[in-house]
């Protein structure tokens, strides 16, 4: 029967190949997970393939590439409470989602587990981890790991009614980042979120993919956040952070004109997150400043 209360969404675009391996690694786990795929409106024929080798699963096809809201879309055909999101080039190892079930039944106020995550073929954890694991976010003493300020969508498991109460991801930022304004909102709405080592997601990083578009994107979604969240002389220090850091190029430009392009949304949408919040994730600040993992890079 496997274990009934985890799904998993996985959401694709034009990588067929590595949707359908994606696909056999979650039929092959034990817990036998619902499976929704969102199909990005791929051209590859992805959603036929996957249609005709995997007919248990559900298959979305859009005719668009939304990107991170593809999620949202596949949250909204599970069944199951707890739902764990999968990339096309990531999955997760046996008996992870039945932990992470497990853990999210007995921590009703814990709306996200951040699993580890192991680049493939190498077989190491990715720089990333470090950070999780030493996150600086101070939490209450009945987590079970680390508390997190946000989060890697591919490797986490949401609880579904949280999820969807916070409005999932936006569809403004598309992809890229995306995951920090949905952090914040669930934090303030009074929800957990932690680092989890008994998690695992292997990740192998597709060669199919713009990092130059993805550098462009993830900035302007950093600078949105920055400022529909942060209180004025934060947001404006981490600004200028960005501009001494980033690479001084007309990516990094065409990045910062995007995110003029939404003073409008920007000002129409600011909600500074509470006082209490700010309190808890600016510790975040330094470790942004200090990282290595995660670079404007492409």
């Amino acid at each position: 029967m496997g274990d009934q209360r985890v799904g998993v969404v996985v959401i694709t675009w034009q990588r067929r190949d590595e949707a359908l391996a994606c696909l056999q690694r979650l039929r092959d786990l034990p817990e036998r997970p619902q499976v929704v795929l969102v199909d990005n409106g791929s051209t590859d024929g992805t959603a036929g393939a996957v249609r005709e080798q995997f007919p248990e699963f559900e298959v979305v096809a859009l005719s668009a590439n939304l990107g991170a809201v593809g999620r949202n879309i596949g949250v909204r055909r599970m069944h199951t409470p707890y739902v764990a999101f999968c990339d096309d080039d990531t999955w997760w190892s046996p008996g992870s989602l039945t932990r992470a079930a497990d853990v999210l039944d007995a921590c009703p106020r814990l709306a996200l587990l951040n699993a580890r995550i192991v680049v493939e073929p190498a077989g190491v954890e990715d720089p990333i981890v470090a950070e999780l694991r030493d996150s600086p976010v101070p939490g209450p003493d009945w987590l079970p790991g680390p508390a997190l300020g946000s989060f890697l969508a591919g490797a986490s498991v949401v609880r579904r009614d949280a999820f969807e109460a916070a409005g999932g991801f936006s569809d403004r930022l598309w992809l890229g980042g995306e995951e920090e304004l949905l952090a914040t909102d669930l934090l303030s709405a009074g929800w957990e979120l932690c680092y989890l080592e008994d998690l695992t997601v292997h990740h192998r990083a597709s060669v199919l993919r713009d990092a130059t578009h993805r550098r462009r994107v993830g900035l302007r979604n950093t600078l949105w956040f920055t400022w529909l969240r942060r209180p004025v002389g934060p947001a404006v220090r981490r600004t200028a952070f960005l501009a001494r850091t980033v690479p001084r190029d007309r990516t990094s430009l065409l990045g910062a004109l995007d995110a003029v392009r939404g003073l409008g949304w920007l000002l129409a949408e600011r909600r500074p997150r509470p006082a209490v919040v700010e309190a808890r994730l600016g510790r975040l600040d330094e470790t942004q400043r200090r990282s290595t993992a995660r670079r404007y890079v492409g």
